[in-house]
């Protein structure tokens, strides 16, 4: 699994004319699923994302979580993060789960971090969205599963 989050004052998915989800200070996390992600990969991700110390304290030093400032998490679903494009012109997406894999385990990763009580909203699984966000820093970090402890 794949996910770039990026620290937000604010953010919005929106499908058509309806605002999916919607959010203040927070996370905007764009998440990629591989055909070999796990249950165990999605909880180990959530929980890291909960806890991960990136918004500022009073001495303005990344000390604090997303709980820990009363944030929320806005989750987007991004198959384009598995896009390869070291050959030719044109993007491989044979990185990617297809949709009968990643769309359970993407509800499973927002049910993941809700449980750990983190305020989710989400975008909507395979529909042409539309993302808006104010980046905060900007503060940017890529998450692999395999690199999550």
């Amino acid at each position: 699994m794949r996910a770039v989050l990026q620290r937000v004052q604010r953010a919005k998915v929106t499908v058509g004319d309806e605002i999916t989800g919607e959010i203040g200070i927070g996370w905007l996390v764009l998440i990629g699923i591989a055909p070999t992600d796990t249950q165990k990969g999605i909880d180990g991700l959530a929980e890291k994302i909960a806890n991960l110390r990136a918004f500022a304290d009073d001495a303005g030093k990344m000390n604090l979580s997303v709980q820990d400032v009363n944030g929320s998490v806005l989750v987007v679903s991004q198959f384009t993060l598995y896009g390869d494009c070291s050959k030719g012109r044109r993007p491989s997406f044979i990185g990617a789960a297809p949709p009968a894999i990643a769309e359970p385990l993407y509800e499973s990763f927002v049910i993941a971090l809700k449980a750990l009580g983190v305020p989710v909203a989400s975008g909507r699984f395979a529909a042409d969205m539309q993302v808006e966000l104010v980046n905060d820093g900007p503060v940017t970090f890529a998450l692999e599963t395999e690199t999550v402890e």
